[in-house]
């Protein structure tokens, strides 16, 4: 007879969850290391969220470990995960692209699918290869100059187009700290002098996601990927896999050796980056993210706010903005002990911030509750909970 899968409930998932981000204990491997192991960080926004991610895990990182990478080419900004753009090291752009291109064939057919029928889409792919390797164009030139020879089609979509056909990186000074520019395309293959990976394996995909994200279900990995199909994957996988149960009922798989702290380890305040796929990689988020929050750090435009973690759940949600204040948002009354935490970590932002002068995000808000500290000139302000 065989024995039941083990139990986990919801705050040892999140305990192991926490622990393989580098959010129980930060860690002093390297930028590159852990961008490959978290499977890149989500990058749509520009600059911010991947420096910010990166902060709330590293010892002694600076803005500078991370632009130096970007400039140098041994990271790249490109679309993969569910179709978002993505910061990954130069080697995984060459593998996770052609493992997740059926994910921007899916999202140009649902979007412009019906503004495309009809078009030679391999003229297209190569009109627009020679043009961003000519020189790196933004995707409103790209799309005008596309239209020039198509002037009956929507130079957007054509743009759109190219984004999912080409493996298209963003090159700098998009996405550099404290600097910033247009979001310029090239081809990876000429920015990077490397082809992409021609037979890459998507079960290297799985047990890193296991790696990096787990225990998970089959149905967690493709809402981190975007990528359908995959439970077939898993299966072929479970020999080399441990699997146990959730609250639910719910088979979750994992790996041997991956950490899986008891659910009573402590977990210290942290302030996790805007848009952090800590939060976007699960079905079920309420391992770290408590339901009746969501929608509250989750709009309705697709904005994901920086959130703000107490005992390893999201507990409010936090900005830097561009007048050099962090601005705290809890959603209940903190304890004394956590208000300092979080406070100590808003400190550390401020204090990282400040290394190259960035004006940060979106403009400040009214002060409603007073409560402040102060960091080489910048603020951090507690709102009063709603």
């Amino acid at each position: 007879m065989t024995a039941p899968e083990p139990v986990l409930g919801r705050r040892a998932l999140g305990r192991a969850l926490l622990a393989r981000q580098h959010l129980l204990a930060r860690t002093d491997r390297t930028a590159t290391a852990t961008i490959h192991h978290l499977g890149g960080l989500q990058a749509q926004a520009a600059p911010q969220p991947p420096y910010l991610g990166l902060l709330a895990r590293l010892d002694g990182f600076t803005p500078e470990r991370l632009s130096t990478l970007i400039e140098q080419r041994a990271a790249v900004r490109i679309a993969l995960q569910r179709g978002t753009i993505h910061l990954v090291t130069a080697e995984d752009c060459l593998t996770l692209r052609p493992l997740l291109q059926p994910v921007l064939d899916q999202g140009l057919r649902t979007t412009y699918g019906k503004r495309l029928t009809g078009l030679d889409l391999d003229a297209l792919a190569a009109e627009a290869r020679e043009l961003v390797e000519e020189q790196p164009r933004t995707f409103q030139q790209l799309g005008a100059l596309l239209a020039a020879t198509r002037p009956d089609r929507d130079p957007a979509a054509l743009a759109q187009a190219a984004r999912c056909l080409l493996p298209l990186v963003q090159v700098p000074p998009r996405g550099l700290w404290g600097r910033g520019g247009p979001a310029a395309h090239t081809t990876a293959e000429s920015w990077l002098g490397r082809t992409l990976d021609p037979a890459p394996a998507v079960e290297d995909l799985v047990l890193r996601y296991l790696a990096a994200f787990g225990p998970a279900t089959a149905a967690d990995l493709k809402k981190w990927s975007g990528l359908g199909g995959l439970a077939p994957v898993v299966r072929r996988l479970a020999p080399r896999l441990l699997t146990f149960r959730d609250e639910q009922g719910r088979v979750l798989y994992d790996l041997p050796q991956a950490p899986r702290p008891e659910e009573d380890t402590p977990a210290p305040v942290r302030l996790v980056a805007p848009f952090d796929n800590l939060l976007l990689s699960h079905a079920d988020r309420t391992r770290v993210l408590p339901e009746e929050y969501r929608a509250r750090v989750m709009t309705q435009n697709g904005i994901v706010l920086g959130t703000l973690l107490v005992d390893g759940l999201v507990a409010g949600s936090w900005q830097l903005t561009a007048e050099q204040e962090v601005v705290l948002r809890p959603f209940t009354a903190l304890r004394r002990a956590d208000r300092q935490a979080a406070e100590a970590e808003a400190e550390r932002v401020l204090a990282f911030a400040a290394e190259r002068g960035d004006r940060g995000g979106d403009g400040g808000h009214g002060d409603r509750d007073g409560g402040r500290g102060r960091n080489g000139g910048g603020t951090v302000r507690f709102e009063a909970v709603e």
